[in-house]
């Protein structure tokens, strides 16, 4: 029987190599992890490592966005097979024909998209910095990908001329109003925080509302004791390590994504032994796809 968590630790050393998982991610694979946290987080790690081998536990185009921002270490992916439906709503022959169809409209990717769209994109945003970066285009014909969800949130938040791609986070478009509603009467004293990919309706009565990172740290910072989570249930892992004494309600249960939790330790164990499953991408969309993000990087240091 391999023990895995003292084999990958070998490994890490062995290999020069880190382990990132993002909090969707199974809790055993957070615990091995050397960094936690969304997404553009762990790439931003990635990509300031010394590290030579960064084994990205999430989902497909996480793992290629830590491959842009570090284009010569190796990427890799315990699960290759872990994609995200919401990505992949958003291909990129459509979008190069939405480009060629109107030339004229700035197109806004969410980094929840491939690193071929991303490269068809003029910047891109996280639901961390979405606000931050829409208002810098306010003059602009917008078109929002992927998610249709953030993208009217933030339409009717800034009364922006954008249109949204018709796709959508099928755990967090799952959540319906009236059962939160309903958990809310249950537990009147519990503040209610959503993520801003929840459908509008939802987001319009919760007391917080914030990318998944924010919803942790406001969860630390609260005095409130008891908290109905309104995103994918593995960041609930974090908030009771965080909060030890404090209360967190699942909506449902079922409320978990499939392809985040594909990865298990042995998957970890078996990519780093082997240094299977390596993101590698064109030089040309490496370059591409480089930019929209360069630029958000930009805009959110030039805010802060």
């Amino acid at each position: 029987m391999i023990d895995y968590k003292s084999e990958i630790e070998k490994l890490k050393k062995e290999k020069n190599a880190i382990i990132l998982a993002h909090y969707y991610q199974r809790g055993e694979v957070q615990d091995i992890a050397d960094f936690t946290g969304d997404s553009l987080y762990l790439s931003q790690i990635a990509r300031d490592s010394d590290a030579d081998i960064i084994c990205f536990c999430g989902v497909h185009f996480m793992a290629e966005t830590a491959k842009i921002l570090a284009p010569n270490k190796k990427v890799i992916i315990p699960r290759f097979d872990a994609g995200c439906p919401m990505a992949d709503t958003a291909t990129y022959e459509d979008v190069l024909q939405y480009k060629k169809n109107n030339p004229d409209t700035f197109i806004v990717s969410y980094v929840n998209t491939t690193a071929k769209v991303k490269a068809l994109s003029d910047v891109c945003v996280t639901s961390s910095n979405a606000e931050k970066i829409i208002r810098n285009f306010t003059d602009k014909k917008i078109l929002y990908i992927p998610d249709k969800n953030l993208g009217s949130y933030l339409r009717k938040k800034y009364n922006l001329e954008l249109e949204t791609w018709p796709g959508f986070c099928y755990v967090h478009d799952r959540f319906d109003l009236d059962e939160m509603l309903a958990v809310k009467k249950e537990n009147p004293e519990a503040l209610m925080l959503v993520h801003p990919e929840m459908k509008i309706e939802i987001v319009e009565i919760a007391d917080f509302v914030g990318s998944t990172k924010a919803l942790l740290e406001f969860t630390k910072k609260s005095p409130a004791k008891k908290f109905i989570i309104g995103t994918e249930n593995g960041i609930i892992h974090q908030m009771k390590k965080a909060n030890p004494d404090k209360e967190f309600i699942q909506v449902k249960s079922t409320f978990s994504c499939f392809n985040m939790k594909k990865t298990h330790l042995a998957d970890v164990y078996y990519s780093l032994l082997n240094e299977m499953s390596e993101i590698k991408l064109p030089p040309e969309i490496l370059t591409a796809a480089y930019k929209p993000l360069k630029l958000m990087f930009e805009i959110t240091e030039k805010n802060e």
